[in-house]
């Protein structure tokens, strides 16, 4: 395994870890209730259809095959206009995978965990931001709390809570890894291997997983959740 690897999934398993101890004996949120707990790694996407997904814009006009496209087992988001797809099922605590990048000007989208709610622009959700140069941030949206936004300080602006660390993504073009560990009411992110943020007593835990549609084209692949062990 190269040493980039390597230190990535010794990020990862501390990481695990360190949730399975800390947060051993909280009762799921009655939003999470109905959630799926992954048993075994499932793949969200199969690289070949949309099965497993609803596409939404808020505009029932509107053509999603304009913004959302599938081609040699990639993913492509136009980025416009704003909206989402998102899991038909709800998930909590597992590892989710998912690997980005920009194939023109970098820009805005995200990822938002513990979805809940009825299709909006935005649903009440955690964003895990990959806006370019800020993959990693967190975004309270539509009343989700988490203990460092609640308490504020120096990383917290409006609804956003700024990663750990200076950026650690690739250059445009390249593709870039996102891991996202729930755990109960904790969230850690990861952004090639470097732990970007720690959102602990989330009021959320469990809900759908959405992709956004919110600025720039991007594209996607390798989406996966696995149990978090």
């Amino acid at each position: 395994m190269p040493s980039q690897d390597r230190r990535r999934a010794t990020l990862i398993g501390v990481a695990v870890v360190l949730l399975i101890v800390l947060t051993a004996g909280p009762v799921a949120a009655v939003e999470a209730a109905s959630a799926t707990v992954p048993k075994e790694k499932i793949v969200l996407f199969n690289g070949t259809d949309f099965t497993g997904w609803k596409l939404f814009l808020p505009d029932a006009n509107a053509d999603v095959a304009k913004t959302w496209s599938i081609s040699q087992g990639v993913l492509r988001c136009e980025g416009k206009p704003a909206g989402y797809m998102r899991t038909e099922t709800p998930y909590a605590d597992y590892h989710l995978h998912v690997e980005w990048r920009w194939p023109a000007k970098p820009g805005n989208n995200g990822v938002l965990v513990h979805t809940s709610g009825a299709d909006k622009v935005w649903p009440r959700s955690l964003e895990c931001q990959l806006q370019a140069g800020s993959a990693g941030d967190f975004w309270v949206i539509d009343g989700v709390e988490t203990a460092q936004h609640a308490r504020g300080g120096s990383r917290v602006q409006g609804r956003r809570t700024i990663k750990l660390h200076d950026s650690s993504e690739k250059e445009p073009g390249q593709w870039n890894a996102y891991d996202i560990i729930c755990k109960d009411d904790w969230v850690v992110v990861l952004v090639n291997g470097t732990l970007q943020n720690v959102a602990t007593q989330c009021s959320e835990r469990g809900g759908k997983i959405c992709l956004q549609s919110e600025g720039a084209a991007i594209e996607y692949r390798n989406l996966w959740i696995q149990p978090v062990e």
